[in-house]
């Protein structure tokens, strides 16, 4: 049976730990774009890169990996002499991954609930309910983060609501967070959604907008069950100046 598009990235995300130049085959390099700002286009083959990366002892694992329809999204941990949180995009086509963003924060916490940033369940459900799920997302996030509309979280949120961000641990830290940025200017400020992906109870949120005064890329996982958002993991990257942009396709 051929491997699903989510176990191939499996293969070439882990690749980087074992330096295994088979899974690279999963990527067209004569079509690959990379969104990352500060990695270099096509000057380096991914199998050399990544046979290079295994000599410094790197550690891989990939937390949860879904599907939808030609993109792949991935919640990952990585240990690169120092411990990162990341989320990995790819975009595929004709079989091949074509494109990639991803999203990277050092690891932090756990938080004041004892929670990391990766912890809680890794399996998607609800498959029917994929395309509502990703709904109920999208209103999420342009209604309450970007929007700022905060007497609205209690239409999307579960009582029960776990928090995974290293520096929140419910309900109440979320709101404060999201009331500073929205009044004072402070912490965070969500400006603009780019993607919503989703395979069932899990959906992922690509936004723009300002962290602690810097432009910045947010990347939120969802769990949603029974039409409220149960759980939610993170991360924040400062988008690097233009001026030194590795290539030219930009963060989003």
């Amino acid at each position: 049976m051929e491997p699903s598009k989510k176990d191939k990235i499996r293969a070439l995300l882990k690749s980087i730990e074992t330096g295994d130049t088979g899974p690279v085959a999963v990527v067209n390099e004569a079509k690959y774009i990379q969104h990352n700002p500060q990695t270099h286009e096509g000057s380096e083959g991914l199998a050399v890169l990544f046979k290079r990366l295994s000599l410094t002892s790197p550690r891989v694992n990939i937390v949860r990996a879904f599907e939808d329809g030609d993109f792949v999204f991935a919640h990952t941990e990585y240990d690169f002499a120092k411990r990162n949180i990341g989320f990995e995009v790819f975009r595929f086509e004709d079989g091949q991954a074509v494109e990639h963003w991803d999203n990277i924060q050092c690891r932090q916490g756990p938080n004041a609930a004892g929670h990391s940033m990766v912890d809680g369940p890794t399996e998607a459900e609800d498959h029917v309910l994929t395309e509502a799920n990703r709904t109920l997302v999208r209103s999420f996030v342009e209604t309450v983060l970007v929007g700022g509309e905060m007497e609205r979280m209690a239409d999307y949120l579960a009582k029960d609501y776990t928090e995974y961000n290293p520096r929140m641990c419910g309900l109440v830290d979320l709101r404060a967070a999201l009331e500073s940025s929205h009044e004072t200017g402070k912490a965070i400020d969500y400006q603009r959604v780019h993607r919503v992906l989703a395979e069932g109870s899990f959906v992922l949120c690509v936004s723009e907008g300002i962290a602690k005064g810097k432009h910045s890329a947010f990347y939120d996982l969802f769990r949603v069950m029974d039409g409220r958002i149960v759980e939610h993991w993170d991360t924040t990257e400062k988008v690097a100046l233009k001026a030194e942009w590795k290539n030219d396709n930009g963060k989003f």
